[in-house]
């Protein structure tokens, strides 16, 4: 029987209880033996519901020095990533950190290099890398199906759904930014994936926080994360709306975003324009393609397994084989230098090469 990999995990929010924990409970690779929280009884709440966890502390570093602990999962704030990352490598583990990598490119690089060093792994947890929808369109490009694929436009909007409205999610210091980096990073990076490791080359941007100026008036359909919200006393200086668009040395990708949208209906989806055919991906969901030979619309009927189970099986099998995956960081990196950038272009009002 195959040895199981002894991990802790750091941070038991909405990612931990929603998704991580649930694939953990489908895995036979796998023994949680820390779930850890600065809040105990988040930590022990999830203990309750998932009895596989042995142990919940507080103190994190109480799980680094536990030498049977090979590999750490960090599923904290954006603003905590590089240095609990830091130090659990420091702590010779390695690490599964969910995105973005941390609040800007630069530590990212930070992270990258310590883990290289040390000789570690270091996985993003960009989690689409491993949908279904999205392996068989990257493969559909290699194959030829789309022929060249010259543009790319995405949507990720939603309806006055911004969360934890003053807290956290919206303080650029602990987030290092809002819908951009929030739900941007997956789209962009799951482009710049299925178009073979797209390079940009240059970009613009622009962002906007217009509808929660006044917070206390805002009026919403939705909040996740509300639990985190402070309308009284909280920040907000994070973009709720983005627009851009980007050259890369293989297509040209047009976006728009928002948290907050004054249309009743989301628009979730991305297309892809080659000259042989296209296709429409319903983010999370499933794809359309349209065949300029035939003339004819195919929609490919297959099942979805669990991306956040196939992510973390993968980042265990490249724990025991040190064999890096596509969620490696030194394969994420260029997503994260591309919201570095575009953040920059909104800040400066001007298009700018990378």
């Amino acid at each position: 029987m195959e040895q199981k990999t002894v991990v802790a995990v750091i941070g038991c929010g909405r990612i931990a209880k929603n998704a991580h924990f649930k694939a953990f409970s489908k895995m036979d690779t796998i023994r949680v033996k820390y779930a850890c929280d600065l809040i105990a009884e988040k930590a022990e709440k999830m203990k309750e519901l998932y009895p596989f966890i042995e142990q919940t502390v507080t103190d994190y570093q109480i799980a680094l020095r536990d030498p049977e602990v090979t590999a750490v999962y960090i599923l904290t704030p954006n603003y905590s990533h590089y240095e609990i990352t830091m130090d659990a490598l420091r702590a010779d583990k390695h690490v599964f950190c969910e995105k973005p990598i941390t609040v800007n490119y630069a530590l990212s690089c930070e992270m990258a290099e310590e883990a290289e060093r040390r000789g570690k792994i270091l996985n993003i947890g960009v989690c689409n890398r491993y949908h279904k929808s999205v392996e068989m369109l990257e493969e559909m490009n290699r194959e030829g199906k789309f022929g060249h694929i010259y543009h790319v436009y995405c949507s990720f909007r939603s309806c006055r759904s911004i969360p934890g409205l003053g807290g956290a999610f919206t303080t650029k210091a602990l987030s290092g930014g809002g819908v951009l980096i929030d739900w941007g990073v997956h789209f962009l990076d799951l482009i710049l994936y299925i178009l073979g490791g797209a390079k940009p080359q240059s970009l613009t941007c622009d962002t906007y926080s217009e509808m929660a100026k006044d917070m206390k008036s805002y009026r919403y359909k939705s909040m996740w994360a509300e639990d985190t919200a402070d309308l009284e006393n909280g920040t907000n200086d994070v973009d709720d709306f983005v627009s851009g668009y980007i050259r890369t040395d293989k297509a040209s990708i047009s976006f728009n975003g928002a948290w907050a949208q004054n249309l009743e209906h989301d628009d979730m989806y991305i297309d892809f324009l080659g000259d042989r055919g296209g296709g429409r991906l319903i983010y999370g969901k499933r794809f359309e393609f349209f065949d300029g030979q035939t003339i004819t619309t195919e929609t490919p009927e297959y099942e979805i397994p669990n991306m956040y189970q196939r992510e973390s099986e993968a980042f265990l099998e490249s724990v025991r084989t040190g064999v890096k995956n596509r969620c490696h960081i030194s394969n994420i990196l260029e997503s994260a230098k591309l919201l570095d950038g575009l953040y920059r272009s909104a800040e400066q009002k001007r298009e700018m090469e990378i």
